[in-house]
């Protein structure tokens, strides 16, 4: 940040914090102690909304007079569903409500905004589509590779009449893609350094076709319960072992028993596995043993994986647990071998929960109730569920004398909908000047078939001077040694985690922003002739905690979040806890306009469980109909791991028909009572979808999937029959008729 007035200059600089003085009356000659401190406390008291924000006293202006102020930041875009590029203009510059009130202490501030947009992509250029008037595209480039779009003018003159944050869709040529960019290095760093050698931006976005539900699929899933899951989900943890699908590998763990799994690796999904593993589980954690999360976590990690299997762990925290740096460490070391979804169900480990979601690709949920848990984890299963490619490598020909780095590895498993952005940096002499272009290979597995892409990029690159892939690619770096920094691994880590800061101006918890005003007008001496250096001063520029009073913040400040996180995370806390307590009003939200809805948080990077998606029907099925929940726990007890039920007197209890009359009316063309036992439970539970839907929708598929398998021709005579024993109206397309 830089702002320049006719009388002096400010520039925000980064230091270490073990170097910067408390305050400015401590320090030394040449700064001096400038006021405005106590704005800064202001700020921090009177905002509305809790969160982080960069604030820097400038001074006071004069009538008549102005202030350019000049900010630079870089990020990396969260992609939509559909491939798009998604950038929020931050609400500081976009002011809303009495935002710029407390800065200016004035409810008449002239605002003018000016938006432009500037756009590349070797993929090209699609379109752009925003919540705001667009001017229309100009392409720079005859194959559409560069674009630029003067998107919005507005003038504001008090408080805006409508809140909302401007966003802008950016949709680039062929979202499921694998691109190769390449920025060149800063001529005035160090050749070999962060800054100086080229960077290439990689994006890894495969196409990966989607799965039928049902299907045997590859995967490894452990779960990781702790003793109040084990008290009090047990009908949660049901549904969840049995909607894993046929072909996976699991294990559980009880990690506030013992660090051991119930297997001693990952096993099978089968039957027998299965029953074995429900009968090895504790009911109740009365035991408890010395073990705790962060042991539970390294044993996970140095038990193999089955090849060709994505690993993925389902973590349930009741509290917040010993050791939550070290847990942050241990997953961050091993981010690119599995992912997290993690499930809190107390405020205080809903930080890490977050935290441990977002550094592995995986979701986080909050479980507010009882009645809503099965549906939340089953949400997320949902997602994990989805197909991935196995076995990713990269690989790079190159000029004899250069050699690549991919910054923070390459993940070992792409899930569909992915978007990943991985940094190389290239180092070293080309012996060979006369190649001008170098090959990246990626080679991966999908469904058992080897699939490999290769991209060519210049090794003489063109660049803006921004460095903003350089940047983006110290921020990786960074994310990678924080957990490091604050696990009691030793000073070097934070050495290392200050010096890529204080190079790339990229913040981090090591380092803090202080502003240095440099006046402008210069001073004359006549006997002799001299011109003196401007004497600087220090002011007031830090990123500021904003408690916020219309929501209270309800995180400990000793949990450790990578930098950026804590809004987002905090953002994302509150908000599901307020729709959760606030199902009453969803349908008058759902009508509300997105363009004149209250501002949100901006926690569009962060993946979560909307419980907005679920919490009607949780309410239904738990509260209202707590017998047919009942029912419906006692049948899915009744189902088999390849999604089969037997012909037995609990499955006629359940579906309240004499044993001898389901027995005597299965059709003559069915030899397997299986089928027809199958038959019967899938129709049930559609007689009642109403109520278990969604809790059913992955056991209904796997059984489905089975029946098309054994029996097609009889599945027609099946459901009529079953329709007429109970009654229920059930179409074939239910059974892929």
């Amino acid at each position: 940040m830089t702002a320049r007035s006719e009388d002096a200059k400010v520039h925000a600089v980064l230091q270490d914090e073990l170097s910067v003085p408390p305050c400015p009356s401590q320090v030394q000659q040449p700064h001096e102690a400038t006021g405005g401190w106590e704005n800064l406390e202001y700020l921090r008291d009177q905002s509305e909304y809790p969160g982080e924000a960069f604030a820097c006293f400038l001074g006071t202006l004069s009538p008549g007079r102005e202030v350019v102020v000049t900010l630079r930041y870089v990020q990396e875009l969260p992609r939509e569903p559909d491939g798009a590029a998604r950038f929020v203009l931050s609400p500081t510059l976009n002011p809303y409500g009495t935002l710029y009130v407390w800065n200016c202490r004035t409810s008449k501030l002239h605002y003018s905004l000016l938006l432009t947009a500037s756009l590349q992509s070797p993929r090209g250029v699609v379109d752009v589509q925003a919540n705001f008037a667009l001017t229309p595209l100009i392409y720079t480039a005859q194959d559409h590779s560069t674009a630029q779009a003067p998107l919005l003018q507005v003038s504001l003159a008090g408080s805006p009449q409508c809140h909302h944050d401007l966003e802008l869709l950016v949709y680039y040529g062929d979202p499921t893609a694998v691109s190769a960019v390449v920025e060149k290095g800063d001529p005035e760093a160090p050749p070999g350094s962060l800054l100086g050698d080229p960077m290439v931006l990689v994006t890894l976005a495969p196409s990966i076709p989607e799965a039928v539900p049902g299907q045997r699929q590859s995967g490894e899933f452990i779960f990781l319960l702790n003793t109040t899951f084990l008290e009090h989900a047990q009908d949660s943890l049901l549904f969840l072992l049995k909607s894993l699908p046929l072909g996976c590998y699991f294990n559980i763990y009880c990690y506030e028993e013992t660090s051991v799994g119930i297997y001693s690796q990952s096993v099978e999904y089968t039957q027998d596995n299965l029953t074995e593993a429900m009968r090895r589980i504790p009911s109740t954690g009365s035991s408890l043993g010395d073990s705790n999360l962060l042991e539970t976590l390294r044993s996970v990690y140095n038990t193999p994986r089955p090849h060709r299997h994505p690993r993925q762990l389902f973590i349930f925290m009741a509290g917040l647990p010993p050791d939550v740096e070290a847990i942050a460490a241990e997953v961050c070391r091993h981010r690119n071998s599995h992912r997290c979804f993690s499930f809190c169900f107390s405020e205080d480990s809903a930080a890490l929960a977050m935290a441990l979601a977002k550094e592995t690709g995986g979701e986080a949920a909050y479980v507010s109730s009882d009645s809503s848990r099965s549906l939340v984890v089953l949400k997320c299963l949902k997602q994990a569920l989805k197909p991935a490619a196995e076995g990713v490598s990269l690989s790079w020909t190159l000029p004899r004398g250069l050699e690549v780095e991919v910054l923070g590895g390459t993940p070992q498993s792409i899930f569909q909908g992915q978007h990943n952005l991985l940094y190389a940096q290239i180092h070293g002499q080309a012996q060979d000047t006369t190649v001008a272009k170098g090959v990246m290979t990626l080679q991966y597995s999908l469904d058992g078939q080897d699939v490999t892409y290769t991209i060519e990029f210049p090794l003489c690159p063109q660049g803006d001077g921004r460095l903003a892939g350089h940047r983006l690619a110290a921020r990786c770096l960074m994310k990678r040694l924080l957990p490091e920094s604050v696990s009691g691994s030793g000073e070097e880590p934070r050495h290392r985690a200050v010096e890529i800061s204080l190079t790339s101006g990229i913040i981090c918890p090591f380092t803090s922003y202080v502003g240095v005003r440099t006046p402008q007008r210069v001073t004359w001496y006549q006997r002799p002739l001299a011109l003196l250096p401007p004497r600087q001063s220090l002011i007031p520029c830090q990123i500021v905690e904003l408690r916020g009073s219309r929501i209270s913040s309800c995180y400990p400040k000793s949990i450790w979040v990578p930098p950026g996180w804590l809004t987002a995370v905090r953002a994302s806390w509150l908000a599901l806890r307020q729709l959760t307590h606030d199902i009453a009003a969803l349908p008058q939200r759902r009508a509300c306009s997105k363009a004149c809805k209250p501002p949100p948080p901006l926690f569009s990077s962060l993946k979560y469980v909307d419980p907005m998606e679920f919490g009607l029907c949780s309410s239904t099925l738990w509260r209202w109909c707590p017998e047919a929940a009942a029912k419906c726990q006692e049948l899915v007890a009744l189902q088999n791991a390849d999604g089969s039920w037997a012909l037995s007197s609990g499955l006629a209890s359940v579906l309240e028909v004499d044993e001898d009359e389901i027995k005597g009316k299965m059709p003559d063309e069915v030899m397997e009572p299986s089928i027809w036992a199958t038959v019967m439970a899938v129709t049930w539970l559609h007689r009642h979808d109403e109520y278990y839907q969604d809790l059913c929708e992955l056991l209904e598929a796997k059984a489905v999937t089975w029946l098309c398998s054994q029996a097609v021709s009889q599945l027609d005579k099946c459901l009529e029959t079953a329709n007429t024993l109970l009654g229920s109206s059930v179409k074939p397309s239910v059974f892929r008729l």
